[in-house]
């Protein structure tokens, strides 16, 4: 026995995606200009070498966070889109889904974040723009004109429940869409 420790099988897919999601929780806390390799590493429990050895710089790490994040958004705002399109109740669905959305406070809070250090930060203008496109692109079948309307009311409900750390009233919610898409 030599006393080092056994090496563990590496998985370069798994390492770039655990620093991908790292990034976008640092950049959240802290925001993109004190978002570093070191903090990076830290939060994805991976050595420093391993940020430099897969995102060479800085803008390469934040790059991969920032897509990881839009994709992550693209794959959800594509399953609210799916139970739309089958909800006999697209109001009450929106509400729900939501409401669901709400249930992991930590994550919501993370996207949020990053969402409002949009108008900061330029460089995450793209999340953010990807976050309203999307989701009155999933609203536009069901609510017609008033897709931009639904959408700022969702994003102020979302808002609401985060700060003020309450749980959505989800038939108001529902009510309030039903208005708007009328």
């Amino acid at each position: 026995m030599t006393g080092r420790r056994p090496q563990r099988p590496r998985d370069p897919e798994a390492r770039r995606a655990a620093l991908a999601a790292a990034v976008v929780e640092v950049v959240a806390e802290v925001g993109i200009g004190r978002t570093t390799h070191r903090a990076v590493a830290a939060r994805a429990g991976l050595p420093l070498g391993a940020t430099t050895y897969y995102f060479p710089t800085l803008d390469d790490l934040v790059a991969a966070g920032l897509t990881h994040a839009t994709e992550a958004l693209r794959t959800e705002l594509d399953a609210w889109s799916a139970r739309l399109r089958t909800a006999a109740d697209p109001a009450a669905a929106l509400a729900g889904m939501v409401a669901e959305y709400l249930a992991d406070r930590r994550r919501a809070r993370v996207e949020y974040e990053l969402y409002v250090a949009a108008a900061r930060d330029p460089a995450l203008r793209p999340l953010a723009e990807a976050w309203l496109r999307g989701l009155c692109d999933v609203l536009a079948p069901h609510a017609g004109e008033a897709a931009r309307d639904v959408a700022a009311l969702v994003d102020g409900a979302v808002l609401q429940s985060l700060a003020m750390d309450t749980d959505l009233d989800q038939a108001a919610l529902a009510a309030a869409i039903r208005r708007l898409m009328a």
